[in-house]
């Protein structure tokens, strides 16, 4: 089958993937915060960005390279960490892992994802990242770092903006608990996604497996608890010192909104910032990441990634236009799973690459550092 007929662009996947899954997956998937005003804020704010087409540059050689950190990467995006990613896929943090590696990208494995470092490390390139929702223990903190580290994960992501759980009122109203309970409700939807329902049983539900090892009988976690929130704590700056002592490697802080606060974690030692308002899905009332990104720029010489509405080939261009040096998106790589299985990543990795060809084309820019001067105002 030929993907790019059938699958032109990532809502194709899109379509395709939530016919695929249970309905309280979608709603896992899809979902933000309140009433979703930051999510739709964040496709409202990238699709504002314009450039100026070219014409009459003759033909043009386009190229899509990019260094970040020291390494040298033939795409300027990567796979943002999901956690339970597993629940939208059979295996998908495996596949996702594998799918970017094939590609030279970087995969960004979550705390809290389906499978833990151990299960990922035969199938990790050069490039995996860990993200760690910090724990408060700090003998669990530093069986972590070793336990990535060990396993082959060479950047440290902290994720500093979730210090206190959200409220997804729509994963709510769709039935989903944490853990997933198989209700008669769910029941009934999943038997409605033969796929996804067969992956399943096949692997079994799946849990926060990189956290077994801390939580014994004897813990104080309720049926419908999510574990990461009984170990994880609000980190602080020491905190972050803390982790920029213990990693020996590029040390990344995720969840990073405002100016100033890039300019103390540079002091920090940190390597690179990421500006993310968590896809929608943390607070309510913040601005879309793409429209904090200049101030950001401003503020720091530090490396720095933009995530949160991502779509396309087209918005991976906008925020390298605004002053990102890389990108990573989480939903787009999950369509293609649910949609395709386990081809569906290397698919939307290609949709990436040639929405970017095709536009850097009609703006005639070989290069992604001349994205810059070329924005319409």
């Amino acid at each position: 089958m030929d993907l790019h007929s059938s699958f032109p662009g990532i809502a194709d996947l899109k379509r395709r993937a939530r016919r695929r899954v249970p309905h309280f997956v979608w709603e896992f998937l899809e979902s933000g915060t309140g009433a979703e005003a930051t999510l739709h804020r964040n496709r409202t704010a990238l699709d504002e960005i314009e450039f100026l087409p070219s014409i009459l540059h003759g033909p043009i050689e386009c190229n899509t390279s990019t260094q970040f950190l020291g390494q040298d990467f033939p795409l300027p995006f990567g796979v943002a960490p999901i956690g339970m990613s597993g629940l939208i896929w059979p295996d998908a943090e495996r596949l996702l892992a594998h799918a970017a590696a094939q590609a030279g990208l970087p995969y960004t494995l979550s705390t809290v994802a389906s499978q833990s470092p151990e299960d990922l490390a035969p199938h990790i390139g050069e490039n995996a990242w860990f993200q760690l929702y910090p724990p408060k223990d700090p003998d669990i903190r530093s069986d972590l770092l070793h336990r990535a580290r060990t396993a082959g994960f060479s950047t440290l992501v902290l994720t500093v903006d979730v210090p206190v759980a959200s409220r997804r009122e729509r994963q709510v109203r769709s039935g989903l608990t944490n853990p997933p309970r198989l209700t008669p409700r769910l029941l009934a939807q999943i038997a409605l996604r033969p796929s996804w329902a067969v992956g399943m049983a096949l692997g079994g539900m799946p849990r926060m497996r990189t956290l077994d090892k801390y939580i014994d009988s004897d813990s104080a976690l309720s049926p419908t608890a999510h574990v990461g929130y009984l170990l994880r704590t609000s980190p602080d700056m020491d905190y972050v010192k803390w982790l920029r002592d213990a990693w020996d490697g590029p040390f990344i802080v995720k969840g990073v909104m405002r100016a100033e606060d890039a300019g103390r974690l540079e002091q920090a030692g940190v390597d690179a910032v990421w500006i993310s308002n968590h896809g929608g899905r943390q607070f309510d009332g913040a601005p879309a990441s793409i429209s904090v990104l200049p101030a950001i720029r401003t503020a720091t010489s530090m490396p720095l990634i933009c995530d949160s509405g991502i779509e396309g080939g087209l918005d991976i261009l906008r925020a390298l236009a605004l002053g990102a040096d890389f990108v990573m998106l989480g939903r787009g790589f999950l369509y293609g799973l649910a949609a395709l299985g386990s081809g569906g990543p290397a698919h939307v990795i290609d949709i990436l690459r040639q929405d970017m060809l095709a536009n850097m084309g009609q703006m005639g820019l070989e290069q992604l550092n001349q994205l810059v001067t070329n924005q319409h105002n």
